[in-house]
């Protein structure tokens, strides 16, 4: 039987990535944070708008679809404490979304948000290390109130998510560097390879092989590496 313990500590498990020997998957791991975030916290619902490196906007992720078209429709619109934390990386605090000051600031939002029956709103970044790639956002109701504790709850939720993504994002990036070096390095070594087999057999210096080299690739427009490729393996004379 999973104790209450138990089953908190395999949720944190979860947010930060999973089982470390396969590849995370930010998707299932940010619905996983809308979801849990609304359990634990004790919210109406919750959602996370984040902006990955690459996806060329933002998407939601939500613990109901109400909140999820809420959420998106408010950053086409550049609207709601969503839009604002993502961009700024500054959380917004607890909002009563039935006061005037709050319809002023956000007059599209705020109606549809009071018709989903959510009365209050928050939201707290997903903070990478150079820039904010995200926002959680909170929603309350007359039976789900946003507490102080709660929010700073929610806000470690999103820590946890947002140190899982960056060192994912960094992990592939570096990978990528390294296939890019490794590319580099076996380019540059069949050059020099061609370089060699072409100045042995016409008595060149290593410089005159590499100009023939070039030569030829410009005057056929083609890569370089190909034709240093097809001289060392004796496929093409020159």
């Amino acid at each position: 039987m999973t104790t209450p313990r138990q089953h908190l500590a395999d949720i944190f498990v979860e947010l930060a990535g999973g089982n470390p020997d396969l590849p995370l998957d930010p998707p299932v791991l940010l619905a996983a944070l809308a979801a849990h975030s609304r359990d634990l916290v004790g919210a109406r619902a919750c959602g996370v708008l984040v902006a990955l490196p690459g996806t060329g906007g933002g998407e939601v992720y939500a613990s109901e679809d109400a909140a999820r078209d809420l959420i998106l429709d408010a950053e086409q619109r550049s609207q709601g404490p969503g839009p604002y934390c993502r961009a700024t990386g500054n959380p917004v605090p607890r909002t009563d979304l039935r006061r005037a000051v709050a319809r002023q600031r956000w007059p599209h939002y705020v109606p549809r948000a009071l018709a989903l029956g959510y009365t209050e709103v928050a939201a707290r970044p997903l903070r990478g290390r150079e820039e904010p790639i995200g926002a959680l956002v909170l929603f309350g109701g007359e039976e789900a109130r946003l507490t102080d504790e709660a929010l700073e709850f929610g806000q470690s939720l999103a820590d946890i998510v947002a140190i899982a993504l960056t060192r994912d994002l960094e992990l592939s990036r570096s990978r990528t560097l390294a296939g890019q070096l490794e590319h580099a390095l076996t380019s540059r070594l069949v050059i020099e390879q061609a370089k060699g087999v072409l100045a042995a057999q016409r008595s060149l210096s290593m410089d005159e092989a590499f100009g023939i080299l070039r030569g030829h690739a410009r005057a056929r427009q083609r890569k370089l590496t190909g034709v240093a490729q097809e001289v060392v393996e004796g496929r093409l004379m020159l």
